[in-house]
């Protein structure tokens, strides 16, 4: 059975020759992934306003705007748009050349279909949870900020700017290394979930999602002086709920739906379904807003 429209992959292929785009997508197209093609740079670019990919399989040699230049425009508007280069077996300096213009991976030609589905899938998804990522940070009226796993900013709200602002901190710009304590803090939260991670001048972290697709969110609060060991925060679920359990209650209190959770939290929509039914024995609750209201509850 074919996965639904929305959950396809959607991955576009740019190619000047006629024949490979046709063998991609014919390729592509029967592992169930949604294709369009392009015949060149300028047409990727223009197909952007009709297409949204998961991924771009891009050919290096093109007259005109060449792979590289186009990567590059990608880049420019989908910085997080994973572009997987398909060049000629052996051209080390077009691999290195493609990396430093913004490409994730690459394939050799005459391409292997079985690699190019792996490579594709793998990357899509990791771009996908990222998007989740992403906009659960920026749409969100909570202080919170996203980093991958050297410490490195992704996004950071304007609740969470203004929050790191009042509380001494400078906000650093997407792309920048997070201050050393910060980084500390993150590093700790990746080994223990349960205990929220304390910073200098009254902030602290508290950890919502896994690392998925090397991101990590966090949620950052004002604490006490004195209330060092305090774990709850902002619609926090109850302590008798375990760290897993906690980030789904977290996410689906904000009104995410059960699929945006899993993708948020790197499981499956099944998995999120079984951690609400053992959230609503535990709270003794039926519905999804019994138990956000009974979450609330137990905070007050």
């Amino acid at each position: 059975m074919n996965p639904a429209p929305d959950l396809q992959t959607r991955v576009l292929v740019v190619d000047d020759n006629a024949d490979a785009r046709g063998f991609l997508t014919r390729a592509l197209g029967g592992e169930a992934m949604a294709v369009h093609a392009a015949h060149s740079g300028d047409a990727a670019l223009d197909a952007l306003a009709l297409f949204e990919p998961d991924a771009v399989l891009l050919d290096v040699d093109m007259p005109g705007m060449d792979g590289f230049a186009t990567c590059a425009a990608l880049m420019d508007r989908h910085a997080d748009l994973p572009v997987i280069f398909m060049t000629g077996l052996g051209e080390t300096g077009h691999i290195v050349r493609g990396f430093e213009v913004g490409a994730c991976d690459y394939v050799t030609k005459p391409v292997a279909i079985a690699e190019v589905v792996a490579r594709v899938r793998s990357h899509a998804a990791k771009a996908r949870l990222a998007r989740s990522a992403r906009a659960a940070v920026l749409g969100s009226a909570v202080a919170m900020l996203a980093a991958d796993t050297a410490g490195q900013l992704m996004w950071m709200n304007t609740s969470a700017a203004a929050l790191m602002q009042a509380h001494g901190w400078v906000a650093c710009p997407p792309g920048a290394l997070l201050p050393a304590p910060l980084v500390a803090a993150l590093r700790a939260l990746q080994e223990d979930v349960a205990t929220p991670g304390l910073l200098p001048g009254g902030l602290s972290l508290r950890r919502l999602t896994g690392v998925t697709a090397g991101v990590m969110v966090v949620e950052l609060a004002a604490h006490p002086a004195h209330a060092a060991t305090s774990a709850t925060h902002d619609a926090a679920p109850p302590s008798e709920l375990t760290p897993r359990e906690a980030e789904v209650m977290v996410w689906v209190a904000r009104g995410k739906t059960n699929r945006d959770v899993a993708e948020i939290l790197g499981m499956s929509p099944r998995t999120v379904n079984k951690h609400l039914e053992h959230i609503y024995e535990k709270l003794g609750v039926e519905t999804r807003t019994a138990a956000v209201a009974a979450a609330q509850r137990g905070l007050a």
